[in-house]
């Protein structure tokens, strides 16, 4: 078994810094000023310029946006359902992306482990059910889930917002899976 210090960020080829287009290198650049560290999924879809720009742009038009879902939450979505997923990579990126938005240390490893047994509140679990039913049974989902979610205050947009989260990250699981995409080691502690 190789040593995580030394496991390989993607079974897939990680480009050098240097090779990649300017664009790309000063997200990157950025992010590490930011951060600390480079998140490997960075790196990991680096290869694809294309595809990284297209990724990039609708993660942050998801997730960095203003509205009635609070950034926390909206990563809520994002742990809820890559646990379900299985994907490692996500669930402790953004578990510790939750960890700092909730300003919580334990929410992430609670809505990861169970989201029925977080502390979380009544709203967020509507929100969470609705999720998950999106990310696993999505043909399943009617006016009964829009109703339910009605009833804690969600509007249309948000409902969108859910299901564009849920389904985005369904899609960024499956590639994180399949690249065996290494989560930093920097990720473990933040927010703690």
């Amino acid at each position: 078994m190789t040593p995580p210090e030394q496991a390989a960020v993607s079974r897939f080829p990680v480009p050098a810094l240097d090779e990649l287009p300017q664009d790309i290198r000063q997200r990157i650049l950025a992010v590490q000023e930011k951060s600390g560290f480079i998140p490997n999924v960075f790196l990991a879809l680096a290869h694809r310029p294309d595809e990284f720009r297209a990724f990039f742009a609708y993660h942050d038009a998801l997730m960095e946006k203003p509205g009635n879902l609070s950034k926390a939450e909206r990563e809520m979505i994002v742990v809820a359902t890559s646990s379900v997923n299985q994907c490692q990579y996500c669930v402790i990126a953004h578990g510790a992306i939750l960890r700092i938005r909730a300003k919580n240390p334990l929410i992430a490893d609670q809505v990861a482990a169970n989201y029925r047994k977080a502390d979380i509140t009544e709203r967020q679990q509507a929100m969470l059910d609705f999720a998950l039913k999106v990310s696993q049974a999505a043909h399943l989902v009617g006016e009964a889930d829009f109703e339910a979610l009605k009833i804690h205050g969600f509007v249309e947009e948000d409902i969108w917002d859910m299901t564009a989260i849920a389904g985005f990250f369904g899609m960024s699981n499956r590639l994180a899976n399949v690249a065996n995409i290494r989560p930093n080691a920097e990720f473990y502690s933040l927010g703690r």
